[in-house]
């Protein structure tokens, strides 16, 4: 998922630089107007076409402005941009704007920039983009300059709404960002086509952002209470938890090991926060490359691997109880989730079933797996984890595991490129919804269509990965406002998921950040809407 051109202009960078520098040397940043926040997440493209990613994501967050959004503390869907939005036919999603809307740059916002914003997702399909959230919008077009109007592919669909608070919704200056390929990130904070709460006022790529206070910004969020937010960024995780031990930045939100969390906890002036996170952890098979002769073993295999691991060893031995097994692609806490993997495979390694699977299906034994992951993305651990998981399924003697490892730079470009046979992923939800686990990775696509985002080829049109049953699952559920019915078709679909096993779900964990105790409002931007909003901090 990157894409990193660094052209940020030398004056630019090197002031903030110095900036920052400065006030990380005389310790956190003392003034009540400004803030630091730093991470180890990495921004793919600060142009929402171009990414699809937790790091990313909390750029746009700040910068871009969405017709609906989740207020702090809450799941409701309220207006941002738009004045209202409902639909006015079964399969027509309406939105009114605002009046008088504006980019920063004074370029006006209206209708036919909203509509231009989600047809160039669709239109550039990038594949790291979030293409796949749109699958269910036929088209979308402005009536006029505050009306814009949704087709749908199917009526009533209760999902669609939420689409547009995610990394498909965030509305572009149609100016400034052109229709067919996706901005660079120094040719984005140029345009300053932004309408959100902030506007970025130097940058220089995963090192330094600085964001400014947006004067004309008028939406979910309301006001920010500070005229300024650098975030810098970190390599290593060991560094950033130095630096906030030490108070010589304000927050740090993603990602710190078990270990360095819970020293945390016992550090004076700074708190632990922990909320509604959502986060998964699972395994990824690419069914084009992954061993097996047919699609018949493939499936065979996926399924003794996931008779093999151990979750609650790695929830225990790597993460120090931080994360729980999962059970489903829909965390525990989600209405309808089920524990479809437990029913199937049990809660421990049964290495007989496994040996059975394998046996039954013709294929030959040890099975050589190469399994990839990334060491900077996902947290420091990760090293951890899948040298756990590559010891649990060699110790069946059914496996070996040839373990590699790939920084995200270029992890994000060859994972969708069929570079890696089964790979490690990590899923941080865009709403609060059971679909959101689902149809992002399990609805059907072709080259020409956005579906999955992992590109493993599940579901795949016209291939041997097709499965017009799961197609007609999700379907049913997201046109389904009955909650009872709805909930019963979601357990279907993860039980059929649990029987093809194109992905297997490990961990799930919660959304952590630590602060100065100096730092008011981190606990509110800790919901369930898993967006970190620096409009919620204060000093």
């Amino acid at each position: 998922m990157l894409h990193i051109q660094r052209g940020v202009a030398i004056v630019a960078a090197t002031a903030l630089s110095a900036l920052v520098l400065a006030a990380c040397g005389a310790g956190k940043s003392d003034s009540g107007d400004g803030l630091i926040v730093g991470t180890t997440d990495k921004v793919v493209s600060i142009d929402p076409a171009g990414s699809y990613d937790n790091g990313s994501l909390n750029v746009q967050t700040q910068v871009y402005q969405y017709l609906l959004n989740f207020p702090a503390g809450s799941t409701e869907l309220t207006p941002d941009a738009a004045e209202k939005c409902d639909f006015t036919k079964p399969t027509i999603y309406t939105c009114t704007l605002k009046p008088g809307l504006k980019f920063a740059n004074g370029d006006a916002l209206t209708a036919s920039d909203v509509a231009f914003s989600y047809n160039r997702i669709v239109k550039i399909n990038d594949p790291n983009g979030p293409a796949s959230l749109l699958g269910g919008m036929k088209s979308v077009k402005a009536v006029d300059d505050t009306t814009v109007e949704f087709t749908l592919n199917a009526p009533n669909d209760q999902t669609f709404p939420q689409i547009l608070v995610t990394s498909a919704g965030p509305i572009v200056d149609e100016e400034k960002y052109p229709a067919d390929k996706v901005l660079s990130d120094d040719e984005a904070v140029k345009a300053n086509g932004f309408s959100g709460p902030y506007t970025i006022s130097s940058y220089d790529k995963n090192q330094l952002a600085e964001f400014k206070a947006n004067p004309d910004y008028d939406g979910t969020y309301g006001t920010p209470k500070l005229k300024t937010v650098t975030m810098k960024y970190y390599a290593k995780a060991e560094n950033l938890k130095l630096d906030i031990k030490n108070k010589d930045i304000d927050v740090a939100y993603r990602s710190l090991t078990p270990t360095d969390i819970a020293d945390l906890k016992k550090t004076s002036g700074v708190k632990v926060y922990t909320g509604d996170g959502g986060e998964l952890r699972y395994i990824t098979f690419n069914l084009k490359t992954m061993p097996g002769d047919s699609p018949e073993q493939k499936q065979a295999i996926r399924q003794a691997v996931a008779s093999s691991v151990d979750r609650q060893d790695l929830a225990t031995q790597v993460y120090k109880d931080t994360y729980t097994p999962a059970y489903s692609m829909v965390p525990e806490g989600q209405a309808g989730a089920t524990e479809a993997f437990k029913d199937a495979y049990g809660e421990t390694p049964d290495k007989a079933k496994a040996k059975s699977i394998l046996d039954e299906a013709g294929v030959s034994t040890p099975v050589s797996v190469k399994l990839q992951y990334n060491p900077d993305h996902y947290g420091s651990s990760s090293d951890q984890e899948y040298g756990a998981v590559k010891r649990q399924l060699e110790d069946t003697g059914l496996f070996t595991v040839d373990l590699q490892s790939t920084e995200w730079v270029t992890y994000s470009e060859e994972y969708p490129a069929d570079a890696y046979p089964v790979f490690q992923l990590g899923w941080f939800p865009d709403f609060p919804d059971a679909d959101n686990y689902l149809s992002p990775f399990l609805s059907p696509y072709s080259k020409d269509k956005a579906g999955n985002f992992t590109n493993s080829h599940y579901n795949e049109e016209g291939s041997d990965y097709a499965d017009p049953t799961m197609s007609k699952l999700l379907d049913s559920e997201r046109t389904d406002a009955d909650k009872a019915s709805r909930e019963a078709t979601l357990g279907k679909i993860q039980d059929r998921l649990a029987e093809v096993v194109p992905y297997l779900p490990l961990l799930t964990g919660a959304s952590v950040a630590i602060a100065t105790d100096d730092v008011k409002g981190v606990q509110d931007t800790l919901d369930a809407s898993f967006k970190f909003r620096f409009t919620s901090l204060s000093k």
